[in-house]
């Protein structure tokens, strides 16, 4: 996804064939040099990485959990909607339910179905774990209003925006805004196009729909016969911005790569805030990595509307939790203990559907949102 286009405007941010002349098999006639190949044109482009996979600590966003007690509202949405597919109920044996019930914080006295949604065309992108909750819990995001704190949205790349958003909308489904479409500044001076909708998804999220023009790469892969992909980002309206990014930054060892102050045009700004709002607009991205990022927007008490006081974690409604793979989990844990942060369930070690073989912990990041982090086992 990409935020809000207000926010975006931070954002400065072909292959040649080359012909070759077929030999003729029984002619010694003296063939054409092959033309030089031109050189690979480099897109100017704020967001590229700055530097490789090796430097990864903590890789990019892989599975963001939500829970819920609409399935049907849920299926028609990211489903049909979105063309995610969805898998479950999947079987859970008591035992790997009993090891994420610790993990996660989830009561005794609450109970679940496991669904996942992902998009198999285009692999790699991220996996959403759908926790359907057998009673009622209370609700992350109690309003659509993108100045509430909280878990905010996920983001859908896609080459064709202009197309899937009135299809979207002939379902019923609404948005904060019209679509719209803002020229954004490149590091070189040029601009390029973008397009973007934010539609009010289920449980008070929100999805955002972006499409980047002129030559410009999308935000995360897309499935080539459809030109739509995702979720290829996810992002969060904080309050503590300096102690949140100091976390995923500086004991995570996830990189910076934007880190502006904006001030939104209301008439214009696809996020709907009112003209003139002031707020930090940050992306924080796994090293080496081009999507799977993380979006953080902080009004930095000026605007912003107050928190309803509910824990951003399971069991409560709405997006609940962040899953990371990490590099080496003992590195994650003294990393951890170096900053002074005490895991909210110990590692364990055990096979689960939508992480396979794995080593887990869970933690709280200094918003009070749950975090996941994983190392897989071979």
């Amino acid at each position: 996804m990409r935020l809000p286009a207000s926010l975006r405007r931070f954002l400065p941010v072909s292959i040649v064939a080359v012909a070759l002349i077929s030999t003729l098999a029984c002619a010694p006639a003296e063939q054409p040099a092959a033309p030089e190949p031109e050189p690979e044109k480099k897109v100017s482009d704020a967001l590229a990485p700055k530097t490789t996979d090796a430097d990864a600590v903590t890789k990019q966003l892989h599975t963001t959990t939500l829970c819920t007690t609409d399935l049907e509202t849920i299926e028609a949405f990211y489903g049909d909607g979105l063309g995610l597919r969805i898998t479950g109920p999947v079987e859970l044996e008591p035992s790997v339910r009993e090891t994420q019930r610790a993990l996660w914080g989830i009561p005794e006295d609450i109970g679940w179905e496991l669904y996942i949604m992902d998009r198999p065309a285009v692999p790699g992108t991220i996996q959403v774990r759908v926790l359907v909750l057998d009673r009622e819990t209370p609700m992350i995001h109690t309003t659509w209003n993108p100045q509430e704190p909280g878990p905010f949205s996920m983001g859908f790349s896609t080459t064709d925006l202009q197309t899937w958003d009135p299809e979207l909308r002939g379902k019923g489904w609404e948005s904060l805004m019209p679509l719209a479409s803002y020229q954004i500044p490149r590091p070189d001076g040029t601009t390029y196009t973008i397009h973007e909708t934010i539609f009010n998804a289920p449980d008070f999220m929100h999805s955002v729909g972006i499409s980047r023009g002129d030559g410009m790469p999308q935000l995360g892969p897309v499935d080539p016969a459809t030109g739509r992909g995702g979720p290829i980002y996810s992002a969060h309206v904080i309050e503590n911005s300096d102690k949140v990014l100091e976390f995923y930054v500086d004991v995570l060892g996830m990189e910076l790569r934007s880190d502006r102050q904006f001030k939104s045009s209301g008439s214009k700004g696809a996020l709907g805030v009112p003209d003139g709002t002031e707020f930090r607009f940050a992306i924080v991205y796994a090293h080496g990595a081009t999507f799977g990022h993380l979006l953080f927007l902080d009004y930095q008490g000026r605007l912003g509307l107050p928190s309803p006081g509910i824990d951003w974690r399971p069991p409560n409604r709405g997006m609940a939790m962040w899953s990371f793979p990490v590099r080496d989990m003992d590195e994650i844990l003294e990393r951890l203990s170096a900053a002074g942060i005490e895991p909210f369930s110990r590692p364990v070690e055990y096979e689960s559907p939508s992480l396979g073989h794995h080593t887990s912990v869970t933690v709280i990041d200094p918003s009070g949102f749950m975090v996941e982090l994983f190392q897989t086992i071979e």
